[in-house]
């Protein structure tokens, strides 16, 4: 997390959210998070008596899972018609990201911001499905005919006797220097604005603080263990979620990036980098010295 390009992005999402609340911004800050629901899910502990034949039990292993996907904010809660729940087509995988792809989401986001009702701010992280390119650009593994391909459409000259590594540096002039992604752009057509999470900071979405709620919820009542019923008790724990439980979690979000904006502030200015440069005339080596030293050898 202190990684230069991390705190890098941590100040710039800081100092955005900081102005939007400093213009007093009146669009909703809407944030977006996908999340996972296993079959198995159920609360940590719980009450057996002195042999174990009484009490609730818990199927060995994670069963199935639910991927959810929703977005939500302080003014209306979740947004209406924007709850996506699904069975994951693999229960080997230990990492949900693995069965989304960027086709199922673009889908899902388009007709997201069909259900917003005014310009909105939209935050959300940097998963690979949120991030896909609006141009792509070849890569290390790309045969040499297709690099050649890209650069015959962008109307770059090259001899056919330049190799792949030659190719590819060409191809590397280029790729712009800012990152432009293909749903930034949808957003910003339908009168939106994306502001991107920092990696690993996912305490500054009060969302996360909604799904422990919905989970907490399915672990509590989650008693069978079968996909049917976790799908049904997922639905209900995200539809009982209400306009106050969100605006207590986007206070506790706003509360920690504002605490931590103040911090980067100044550890800017407090923390300057240190430089110390040796003059010859402060030296305990001076070139003086040095003569003296010789002539003393000498004698």
């Amino acid at each position: 997390m202190e990684r230069n390009d991390i705190v890098a992005l941590r100040c710039k999402f800081l100092r955005q959210m900081s102005m939007l609340r400093e213009k007093k911004d009146d669009r909703p800050v809407v944030y977006l998070d996908e999340t996972w629901v296993n079959q198995n899910h159920s609360r940590t502990l719980i009450w057996q008596n002195e042999h174990n034949s009484m009490g609730l039990k818990v199927p060995t292993g994670k069963g199935g899972w639910l991927i959810v996907c929703n977005v939500g904010c302080a003014r209306y809660g979740f947004i209406e018609g924007s709850k996506l729940v699904f069975r994951s087509n693999s229960g080997n995988t230990m990492d949900y990201h693995d069965q989304m792809n960027g086709e199922v989401f673009k889908q899902w986001f388009i007709q997201l911001l069909n259900n917003l009702e005014e310009p909105s701010v939209i935050v959300m992280d940097n998963a690979p499905y949120h991030s896909t390119l609006k141009e792509t650009y070849p890569k290390s593994n790309w045969r040499k005919a297709d690099v050649q391909q890209r650069l015959t459409d962008k109307n770059v000259e090259f001899h056919a006797l330049e190799t792949l590594p030659e190719l590819c540096q060409k191809v590397k002039y280029l790729m712009p220097r800012e990152k432009k992604y293909e749903l930034d752009e949808i957003e910003l057509e339908k009168g939106h604005e994306v502001v991107r999470l920092p990696h690993y900071h996912c305490k500054y979405n009060p969302i996360e603080l909604i799904w422990a709620r919905v989970k907490g919820e399915v672990a509590k009542k989650n008693n069978m263990f079968k996909m049917v019923d976790i799908e049904r008790l997922t639905h209900e724990a995200l539809d009982a979620a209400t306009v106050d439980d969100w605006k207590k979690c986007v206070r506790h979000a706003e509360e920690i990036q504002i605490e931590n904006n103040k911090k980067e502030i100044m550890r800017d200015t407090m923390i300057e980098p240190i430089i110390l440069t040796i003059f010859p005339d402060d030296s305990d080596w001076s070139d003086d010295d040095d003569q003296d030293d010789d002539e003393g050898n000498r004698e």
